[in-house]
């Protein structure tokens, strides 16, 4: 007869090693797809800082059809030659080059034509020996409220909204609704303009300080050699009245 086991250590040993578990679970949202948690409109501010030759790179997802803008603003730079030229590269999910600037400010805006992780990527190669600090502003914007599918979907959708639309033409609750997604839509493109108004106005900011500085220092420096200019002149002219004699008579250079 096989030993028994005390029901004090059973429970013990049940609590240590736990109940079976078939493993971590991979899919958390089994009932949405990959476009359905990515949807929607969003954006991101944010400064960074680039070394000199330096390169940095962000990727955001958008869907096809979706409104993909960036703006970006260099805000101050260090280093011998100061230039603020930024070099901005946007590419497709498929690797292709979607759009190029070269410049200290600007901003790309286009229509998406395929779904995936967008690349954007900076690079600091005017300025081998600078830094540069840069204000991005980023994301996407869109029309509608899910995400498209088949062209035969997207015709039975339409359908299905204009009979919709029909149903409700005398509904107040449509009329709000309506309203307040373009209130939303507006204050969204107002915010988006605002941060490249105030990436600009830190620009300015900066720049002004840097010319402060500039005009500070260079004054401090021409008032020290405007003093010692006029401290040599008076050293030298001194000179002229006092001269070297054998005798005891003391005569005069001048």
């Amino acid at each position: 007869m096989a030993p028994q086991l005390p029901s004090g250590l059973l429970v013990v040993v049940l609590v240590l090693v736990g109940p079976a578990s078939p493993g971590p679970s991979k899919d958390l949202n089994p009932g949405m797809t990959d476009q359905d948690l990515f949807w929607g409109q969003d954006q991101y501010d944010f400064s960074v800082v680039l070394h000199g030759s330096g390169q940095d790179c962000f990727w955001h997802f958008a869907h096809k059809g979706e409104t993909f803008y960036l703006s970006f603003q260099v805000l101050w730079v260090t280093g011998v030659g100061h230039d603020s030229h930024l070099s901005v590269t946007v590419n497709s999910p498929s690797s292709l080059l979607v759009s190029t600037v070269d410049d200290a400010s600007g901003q790309v805006d286009f229509k998406t034509e395929e779904t995936g992780f967008y690349q954007m990527c900076f690079n600091n190669f005017h300025n081998r020996f600078g830094s540069m600090q840069i204000s991005l502003s980023f994301g996407v914007s869109y029309d509608g409220d899910a995400p498209g599918g088949t062209k035969e979907e997207e015709e039975q959708k339409e359908e299905e909204e204009e009979e919709e639309a029909r149903q409700r033409l005398n509904s107040t609750l449509a009329v709000i609704e309506a309203t307040s997604y373009r209130v939303e839509k507006h204050v969204f493109q107002m915010f988006r303009f605002y941060n490249l108004g105030r990436m600009r106005r830190s620009a300015d900011s900066f720049l002004q300080q840097a010319a402060g500085r500039y005009v500070t220092g260079w004054s401090a420096a021409q008032s020290v050699l405007i003093l010692g200019a006029g401290y040599l002149q008076l050293f030298f002219l001194k000179r002229l009245f006092v001269s070297k004699s054998d005798s005891n008579l003391k005569k005069t250079r001048c």
